[in-house]
């Protein structure tokens, strides 16, 4: 036998690889925990998302002097859930009309969405014959929001609204549906 095969030599060369083993163990590990996180965050945010989404946020749209009475506009605000790379897309729009003082002396509005209720394409307020037009598909509606003409099975989706310290508030984000998808969080 040679002295590099006695048995003294073939313990220390058992030895050396048991660190570097032990080492690749940790690292397995350590990888493992990673890609388990990795996985199981989306999967905790999708169960958790309703709470934090369905929350009623409240976008001021400005002071109740700001909208002539009998007149028609188109109000934008920036989406509160909106992201910084959303650019453009985080505006949103309403039109808004004031209709004055009902008889206990509250301020009424009409506030609608800005999508058409037969596939969500922007309508446009025609103050010359008082109209809401929508270009994708001819949907027509009247100043009060209800249907004239054209394929939108109903009239214009309502907001809520309220006024808080003399500014008009609606609750956003909100897209029109029949179903309420926001819920009050208090």
């Amino acid at each position: 036998m040679s002295e590099d095969s006695s048995p003294s030599s073939a313990a220390e060369d058992v030895g050396q690889p048991t660190f570097s083993r032990r080492l690749l163990l940790w690292l397995a590990i350590a990888a493992g925990f990673l890609a388990t996180l990795a996985v199981a965050l989306p999967f905790v945010g999708y169960l958790f998302g309703p709470v934090r989404r369905n929350r009623i946020r409240w976008v001021n749209l400005g002071a109740i002097s700001n909208f002539p009475k009998d007149q028609t506009r188109l109000e934008t605000f920036d989406n509160p859930l909106g992201q910084s790379w959303d650019g453009v897309t985080a505006q949103n729009g309403v039109f808004v009309r004031y209709l004055g003082l009902d008889a206990s002396n509250k301020d009424q509005f009409l506030i609608f969405a800005i999508n058409c209720a037969h596939l969500g394409c922007p309508v446009t307020w025609f103050p010359q014959s008082g109209l809401f037009m929508c270009p994708c598909h001819g949907g027509v509606y009247y100043e009060n929001g209800e249907h004239a003409s054209g394929p939108p099975p109903r009239g214009l989706f309502h907001c809520v609204w309220r006024v808080q310290d003399g500014n008009l508030e609606i609750q956003a984000p909100h897209f029109p549906t029949l179903q309420n998808t926001l819920k009050d969080q208090g």
